[in-house]
């Protein structure tokens, strides 16, 4: 059963990355009439408007149901620095599009910027860093900020990299912590499962239908907290969440 299952998943994900291909070059113009709004935020609306809409059709066809729990710990118009446990590749076209209230933006690197033509999408949603410059990492923090004070979510996956640990969470970063301390923005945790069954970490070329889901805890006001208090409590917030 595992023979087969393996050669099912090689065969899967040749659809996957067709079907990804095909559907992003239906939706990139599109997405890139976001640069046409004078406002950036409604700009940024549109693009993840389309993204998700994309998102959907692609989940669609290759098997992936995607659910939401826990909107109901949104505070309607508010924003928060949204912060994801992350297990697998899965986890990045699946987060950003389904939060839901006001639009967000992402973090990445800025490597991903320079792939051709996805590359143009990719920088439309994110606040590009290359990490190994102390300049690069200092204007994508002021970036971040301002991202958060235009109204919308700042969405960052704290433990940095994907969590190859049997471990439920690797240790957290400080950085979305401080920004929430800087920003006296609320810390809105989010829980992602399903996609380390879809795309495994430790798999290459592999991909399975499977049921994604998105759970939103209770947001983490960053008051009378310091850095490490708050990353420490939303830590084990996630962790609890992830053992239920």
């Amino acid at each position: 059963m595992n023979f087969i299952k393996n050669i099912f998943a090689r065969i899967w994900a040749v659809w996957g990355l067709l079907s990804f291909i095909v559907t992003f070059l239906l939706f990139f113009i599109p997405s890139m009439c976001s640069h046409l709004y004078k406002d950036e935020k409604k700009g940024q609306s549109f693009f993840i408007q389309v993204s998700k809409i994309w998102m959907k059709v692609w989940m669609f066809l290759i098997g992936c149901r995607v659910k939401i729990y826990g909107e109901e710990n949104m505070i309607l118009g508010e924003n928060y620095i949204v912060v994801f446990n992350h297990q697998s590749l899965m986890d990045i076209p699946l987060s950003a599009p389904f939060v839901p209230g006001v639009p967000n933006k992402t973090i990445g690197k800025l490597s991903f910027a320079k792939v051709p033509i996805f590359g143009w999408f990719y920088a439309r949603g994110t606040i590009l860093v290359d990490r190994k410059s102390e300049i690069s990492r200092r204007k994508s923090y002021e970036d971040m900020k301002d991202v958060l004070q235009q109204g919308m979510h700042m969405c960052i996956y704290p433990e940095g990299t994907r969590n190859r640990t049997n471990e439920p969470l690797k240790s957290f970063y400080d950085g979305a912590f401080k920004l929430s301390v800087d920003s006296h923005k609320a810390v809105l945790p989010c829980i992602i499962r399903g996609t380390e069954k879809a795309l495994p970490v430790y798999r290459t070329f592999y991909l399975l239908p499977a049921t994604l889901s998105m759970t939103f805890l209770n947001p983490v006001h960053p008051e009378n907290l310091s850095v490490g208090e708050l990353k420490e409590f939303v830590f084990d917030e996630m962790k609890r969440e992830l053992l239920r």
